[in-house]
């Protein structure tokens, strides 16, 4: 299991999607658990098979998502697949 909290938050927007892209390449060899640890809504569904979302204190799931979209994934082309568009709309909707 690798566990990350927020590892690219503090990167800029290059260095970050170079990043991800070889975290989904290092992912692919090995196919380790990872948890992953984000706000950013695009990069939890461009890198994970599901998300879950966080209600406010105390800290609750209050919904999860399936990521269907196929593996291998293109980190910078997924903005237009359209299962992406509308599980962006739905993640984005709960948190507002």
């Amino acid at each position: 299991v690798i566990l990350m909290d927020e590892p690219f938050g503090a990167l800029d927007a290059q260095t970050r999607a170079q990043l991800q892209e070889d975290l989904l390449r290092l992912w692919n060899l090995g196919r380790k658990t990872i948890v992953f640890v984000t706000h950013d809504i695009t990069e939890a569904i461009a890198l994970g098979d599901r998300t879950l979302v966080l209600s406010r204190q105390p800290s609750r799931v209050a919904s999860e998502h399936r990521i269907t979209i196929p593996r291998p994934r293109d980190i910078r082309g997924i903005l237009t697949d359209p299962e992406f568009i509308a599980l962006y709309q739905r993640i984005r909707a709960e948190v507002q």
